[in-house]
């Protein structure tokens, strides 16, 4: 059994997907087609930046979304990559609107826009410089869930955002607490590294995005996935439509919880993932929480034409 990963924010980069938007119409046409439904030349902050634009949660949502999309049509049609040896899709964060999009539940069009607007959205959800996020290092998520309760003393939010991976756990929350939080960290000498965010997703100051997204995406058109989706607040299979919407809105200020979907596809019997798109975050949260399995990460051609012969029968 196989499973189809697709990366979150985070995994862009200036550039991404530029060799497989000069060596195929396929994905010309794609980024062409996201130019138009989102009104600017996306594509030409993705293949030119500059990198301030890219990083624009606004651009880089349906920028990620449109370079995950283009490989895997390039795989699908170029290639005749035979997706029905795949029984389970999961994106992280805004990933798992690309593997909504390439499981045939949503129109890639309406996704652009959907992204486009759920980024604005999170943005504005907290002015600038009031919201922090950390990376907590070598500390499992129950041992983190008690130190945040623990502490009187933490007055305002400090969420957990994403259970990523084994010891791998990002806090999320307004800065003042978050920053509390840290010198805890520090005091125990467990490890946390602020990451550069423009704000504090996956936590409950984010329910005014979740707000002014709900009707965007109850109106929205979804069809039941030709693949299980593994989704990211239940970890769980979810190929109901009207489900999957409402899983959607409450995402944006719910744990991702990525090292329990891992888990429960490999409990469901998968032993291959690939990742398909930007980066390879995802491919290093595979190796750090599950054993015994192969891990593949795709954002290039020569590694479509290096993977092993079992995914290209």
């Amino acid at each position: 059994m196989s499973a189809l990963l697709f990366p979150g924010q985070g995994s862009q980069v200036v550039g991404m997907g530029s060799e497989f938007y000069k060596k195929f119409d396929l994905v010309k046409d794609i980024f062409h087609l996201a130019d138009k439904k989102l009104n600017f030349s996306i594509s030409k902050i993705i293949l030119e930046g500059p990198e301030t634009e890219l990083q624009l949660t606004k651009n880089t949502q349906p920028a990620i979304l449109t370079v995950s999309y283009s490989i895997f049509k390039v795989l699908e049609e170029i290639y005749k990559f035979n997706f029905s040896r795949f029984n389970y899709f999961a994106g992280h964060s805004l990933g798992e609107y690309s593997a909504l999009v390439c499981a045939d539940a949503l129109n890639f069009e309406d996704a652009l826009y959907l992204l486009h607007e759920r980024g604005k959205a999170m943005q504005n959800a907290v002015p600038l410089g009031k919201g922090s996020m950390i990376a907590v290092l070598g500390l499992n998520i129950e041992d983190i869930k008690d130190l945040i309760k623990q502490k009187d003393d933490i007055n305002g939010v400090c969420e957990i955002a994403n259970d990523n991976a084994n010891g791998q756990v990002i806090i999320s929350g307004e800065i003042n607490t978050v920053e509390t939080f840290s010198k805890i960290l520090k005091e125990k000498k467990i490890k946390s590294i602020p990451l550069k965010v423009s704000a504090p997703f996956h936590c409950s100051l984010m329910k005014p995005a979740a707000v002014h997204m709900e009707k965007k995406i109850t109106n929205t058109e979804f069809k039941k996935p030709s693949y299980q989706i593994i989704t990211n607040v239940t970890a769980d299979i979810e190929n109901d439509p009207t489900r999957i919407k409402k899983l959607l809105v409450n995402q944006i200020f719910s744990t991702v919880k990525w090292r329990e979907s891992l888990l429960k596809m490999f409990n469901l019997g998968a032993k291959n993932f690939v990742e398909i798109g930007p980066g390879k975050a995802l491919s290093g949260m595979v190796k750090r929480t599950l054993k015994n399995v192969n891990s593949f990460s795709i954002n290039t051609i020569a590694d479509i034409e290096s993977l092993n012969d079992e995914f290209k029968r």
